[in-house]
């Protein structure tokens, strides 16, 4: 082996660790298959956006940051969130000229198996950039929480921090009257980002212009409000958010006058199956909010997999999604009193869709209302942060077969040890239990969710639903639980020099 193809096969190992891309080699057609599987490997570096949280002076925004264990055998490594935006400030020629970036860590995590909070008051919060490295690296996550008291979008709102990307899909976005959605564009890079915001509605794309080209500028965030960028109010819209250059976090804030708000997180990318989990027990009222990106419609068959089976909801057995225009359909109290999850399925042709769920608890002038996208199974481990003693619950679906996972509560922010329970979740069905809470627990903490040893639980998909009522408000919050990433595919040297001399 050459020293140059040495050199090479060590860049790309060491590429793929860094940054999370798994790395594939061709067959090489010599009667060898290539046969050699490749190395898991641990993430050695993580990074993570967490949008501008209020503008609300009686906001009150917590952040948790947490790594599980046994991700890596690094001896070091360190995880800090900071500000991820540079201030203006005008001069008196009457120009703006930007301020250094704050680089004061807001929150630093030292060890895995641990959570570490912090907390923001008033509508000063910036939006925040994360960064993990080492042993700490490997399925770091980091949720942000905040209560609004009073207003428009009181309420419990909560949003996984999420990796800049340049594609994202949210259905169940709104510009109706009683809505005040913002798509938050931030921009962690040195270089500035431009971005297209496209909306559709029930009849097709809303044409504008003002949502072409927008100009992100390096380390700075972009509130953009929906109702701005087409006159034309709609309930119910899907919006494709693409970055021409660069790349950003995406995160849609939706503030209702009536019934509270929340973070609608991205939908999982488009396919034909989609899993929705985790609609809690007592919703009064369930949205669905479908689009087939494609050139072909979309026909779905509609599941609920409540505790007990799957079965089709009463009048909504199946949904035709046409391509390009946005559906949405009410399935009222859907889960009667049970904990539920929604399967999507073709009927015939596999068309690629994404989704999301409105979810309404409360009646009357008390309800709060949040969002279930679409999501990724929880693969080889997915990771939950902010738990509380009480309030918060873990619903786990299985769609094909049964699958067995281990629920791990981690150690308490503030003291208390970790517990690891066991549940078996059958094929088909939803399984709601109250979350297990570490012992002598003071603070919050994690909920780890992996396949139990001997199982096969990569198949399952999960949320948490976050609840903090007050004042007779049924104040929470839904975050899906999908595979962290944490590992990432390595091909073996042997297999990549027989691609590299071909």
């Amino acid at each position: 082996m050459n020293r140059t193809t040495q050199s090479l096969i060590a860049a790309v190992a060491a590429l793929a660790a860094v940054t999370g891309f798994a790395v594939a080699s061709a067959p090489d057609g010599s009667g060898d298959d290539g046969a050699k599987a490749a190395a898991r490997l641990p993430v050695e570096r993580s990074s993570l956006l967490c949008p501008v949280p209020s503008a609300s002076d009686l906001a009150e925004t917590s952040y948790t940051a947490f790594t599980p264990k046994g991700g890596t055998s690094a001896a070091s490594g360190k995880a800090e969130l900071r500000p991820a935006t540079r201030a203006l400030k005008v001069t008196p020629e009457g120009s703006a000229r930007e301020e250094k970036k704050d680089d004061k860590p807001f929150l630093t995590s030292k060890a895995p198996g641990k959570p570490v909070t912090g907390e923001e008051s008033g509508g000063e919060s910036p939006a925040l950039l994360g960064t993990a490295d080492g042993k700490l690296a490997p399925g770091w996550t980091v949720q942000q929480t905040t209560k609004y008291a009073v207003g428009s979008g009181r309420g419990l709102q909560g949003a996984n921090c999420t990796a800049p990307d340049t594609d994202f899909w949210f259905p169940g976005a709104s510009t109706a009257e009683d809505r005040s959605d913002y798509v938050h564009l931030t921009n962690p890079d040195d270089t500035a980002a431009v971005v297209d915001v496209e909306l559709y509605g029930k009849d097709g794309a809303l044409k504008t212009e003002v949502g072409e080209a927008i100009q992100v500028q390096p380390h700075s965030s972009v509130p953009v409000l929906l109702s701005t960028l087409s006159p034309k109010e709609q309930t119910n819209l899907t919006m494709h958010v693409t970055a021409r250059s660069g790349r950003v976090a995406a995160a849609v804030q939706s503030s209702d006058d009536k019934l509270g708000g929340d973070w609608l997180p991205a939908s999982a990318d488009p396919a034909s199956r989609l899993v929705l989990p985790g609609i809690p027990k007592d919703a009064t009222s369930v949205r669905l909010v479908a689009f087939a990106p494609g050139a072909e419609d979309a026909d779905l068959k509609v599941q609920l997999a409540a505790p007990s089976g799957s079965i089709s909801p009463a009048g909504h057995a199946n949904l035709h999604v046409k391509s390009g225009m946005t559906t949405a359909v009410d399935l009222g109290d859907v889960t009667k009193g049970e904990a539920g999850s929604l399967i999507l399925t073709p009927t015939e042709d596999a068309t690629p869709v994404v989704a999301a769920l409105r979810v309404t608890r409360g009646k009357g002038a008390d309800q709060e209302t949040a969002f279930i996208p679409a999501t990724n199974a929880i693969g080889t481990r997915a990771t939950v942060a902010d738990n509380r003693a009480k309030g918060s619950t873990l619903s786990l679906v299985a769609p094909g077969k049964t699958g067995k996972v281990r629920v791990t509560a981690s150690d308490g922010s503030e003291g208390g040890s970790s517990t690891s329970k066991t549940y078996t979740v059958k094929g088909g069905t939803t399984l709601g239990i109250k979350a297990p809470v570490p012992a002598g627990l003071k603070g919050t903490y994690a909920l780890t969710v992996e396949p139990a040893s001997g199982g096969s639980g990569e198949g399952v998909y999960a949320s948490r639903m976050l609840e903090d009522p007050e004042d007779g408000v049924p104040m929470f919050t839904v975050q899906t639980l999908s595979d962290d990433r944490g590992m990432v595919s390595v091909p073996e040297a042997e297999q990549d020099l027989k691609v590299l001399q071909k």
